[in-house]
């Protein structure tokens, strides 16, 4: 069922794309596409066959972004007159400036909505949000900032985990094992955003650590962007309070992670062969508990990768970052449709991209998982 899903999807994309960009007739386009799709899906490598299964992914959660977001109550243009009415507009004028700013037609039938939605991603165009700014131009000025705090964020907690990790696994029982334990247990039960709001009312608010007008925000108003140093300072220093709540709120579940996978690693036959062989214990760490202690962890990192571009929503808007979570927070007010489908698009895609990219990962790092351009299914 999987295959005949995936062998349709790759079907619909091939033939559209043939017939949009080759110039071909739909007959044979049709042809070309059910050979190429029969041939990646049945025939193929271990790379097609997650490359076809990620198309399917994505076919999926861009239709159901699109069914899923007109279930929301309202819709742009009665949220638009809603507001006016309620600065005391008449209902008339305010029905009419509604008509005049926005390019949405209510009255639209759902089905060609939808054909147009999809007509448009395969042409590369996500549409216009509603003060008619095309979409990919207005996640590319939100989303820079989401990748630079969250995974900025990701890199150092990643770090610092599997170091963690690894010392409370040689030191089992110990001071580090320990405290690390509680902490990063304590800690990954709290939710980030409710970490947010601690950082902000306790070193905000009571100590005064730092002050909450300054630091809101992506940089200071008035300060250039651009490649310098000055603005680098400055970015990192309103990215500050939302990298920490990331990385406090992660740091203590790899390194948990890590000094399970590690423990396991030190068990192994190898382990002790090496040892009987008198290699030291920094090279053994290295070359052979740590190397195969990081495999199983794979995955997790990238898929969390993946979740970076979302995962932000909730702290984003604490703190006023405009990133992508604090973009689609507004969307999500305004009933933005398009707006609100290109980011919720973005965050599947990285998503799945992470996914594929953990397998493909995985088959570089364990060859066992490929053979012969055949996969073996865990």
């Amino acid at each position: 069922m999987l295959r005949l899903a995936g062998w349709l999807a790759v079907t619909v994309v091939v033939v559209v794309g043939l017939w949009q960009f080759a110039g071909m007739g739909w007959i044979s386009a049709l042809l070309l596409a059910v050979f190429i799709a029969s041939t990646l899906l049945y025939w193929g490598s271990y790379l097609t066959k997650r490359i076809a299964r990620a198309v399917l992914a994505i076919f999926i959660v861009a239709s159901g972004v699109f069914f899923m977001v007109r279930l929301l109550p309202g819709n742009p243009v009665d949220v638009y007159i809603a507001k006016l009415t309620a600065e005391g507009v008449p209902y008339e004028d305010a029905a009419a400036q509604a008509a005049a700013f926005y390019s949405f037609d209510p009255g639209t039938p759902m089905w060609q909505q939808y054909l147009d939605y999809l007509w448009g991603l395969v042409n590369g165009d996500f549409g216009t949000t509603l003060s008619h700014i095309p979409v990919l131009e207005k996640i590319g000025h939100h989303l820079p900032w989401t990748l630079f705090s969250v995974g900025l964020a990701l890199i150092i907690s990643v770090a610092i985990g599997l170091l963690l990790g690894m010392v409370m696994a040689y030191r089992r029982g110990g001071l580090i094992d320990h405290s690390v334990s509680a902490i990063g247990s304590t800690l990954h039960a709290i939710p980030n955003y409710l970490l947010a709001l601690i950082i902000v009312v306790i070193g905000g608010v009571q100590l005064r650590l730092f002050s909450l007008s300054d630091i809101r925000g992506t940089y200071t108003a008035g300060q250039e962007p651009g490649f310098s140093l000055v603005f680098l300072q400055d970015a990192l220093y309103h990215a500050s309070l939302p990298i920490l709540a990331y990385v406090l709120t992660t740091v203590g579940t790899w390194a948990l992670i890590m000094k399970a996978s590690t423990t396991q690693a030190l068990g192994e036959d190898y382990v002790m062969v090496a040892r009987a062989r008198g290699l030291g214990g920094g090279r053994i760490g290295a070359m052979y508990v740590g190397r195969n202690a990081v495999l199983p962890l794979v995955a997790q990192i990238a898929t969390q990768a993946g979740f970076v571009v979302g995962g932000a929503i909730f702290v984003e808007i604490i703190f006023a970052y405009n990133g992508i979570g604090y973009a689609l927070y507004n969307a999500l007010n305004d009933r933005d449709y398009s707006l609100i489908q290109g980011l919720l698009l973005i965050i599947t895609i990285t998503v799945v991209f992470a996914n594929l990219l953990a397998d493909l990962s995985y088959g570089l790092l364990d060859p066992r998982i490929r053979t012969s351009g055949k996969e073996v299914d865990s």
